[in-house]
């Protein structure tokens, strides 16, 4: 039991991490010299790299607002599972836990997305960089934690 509790926190802050590079990371987005991210849009030009604010649109706006949610849901989740690991009764499952994680899941899976459809960079110039892999890698592990914890029970 104790190796699967270890298992689901390191699964846990592998999500987390990879939830953290994703939203900070620069590279969303990569095209010859340049570079967007939900922040920044940057160019390297004349030997110099410079950067923008992102666009004030409201679809970057909510992919960051998700992004971010994602991130927060995440880390709470963490906090409850080592809440719930020392304060929940013998036999208890972790539901509260699960069902941060599971949103935090959702929350990445609709930013992504948003970013994919929203994306207004041509196609045959830019291609997907690996913090946008990395938000996708992070949901099916989230949802599959948040599957977990809902399984796990509290044995001793």
């Amino acid at each position: 039991m104790l190796l699967i509790l270890l298992g689901v926190l390191i699964l846990h802050l592998i999500i987390l991490i990879l939830l953290i590079v994703s939203t900070a990371a620069s590279t969303w987005s990569v095209g010859g010299d340049r570079t967007t991210d939900l922040w920044y849009n940057c160019a390297t030009t004349n030997g110099g790299y410079h950067c923008s604010p992102a666009s004030n649109e409201e679809w970057i706006q909510a992919v960051q607002a998700l992004m971010i949610l994602s991130l927060l849901f995440c880390f709470f989740s963490l906090i409850a599972f080592l809440y719930q690991l020392f304060r929940l009764v013998k036999g208890g499952r972790f539901f509260f836990t699960a069902i941060f994680q599971i949103l935090a899941s959702l929350f990445v899976m609709c930013g992504a997305i948003i970013y994919t459809v929203m994306n207004p960079d041509d196609a045959t110039v830019t291609h997907y960089g690996y913090a946008y892999v990395l938000a996708w890698v992070a949901f099916p592990l989230c949802l599959i934690s948040g599957l977990i914890y809902i399984v796990l029970r509290k044995k001793e």
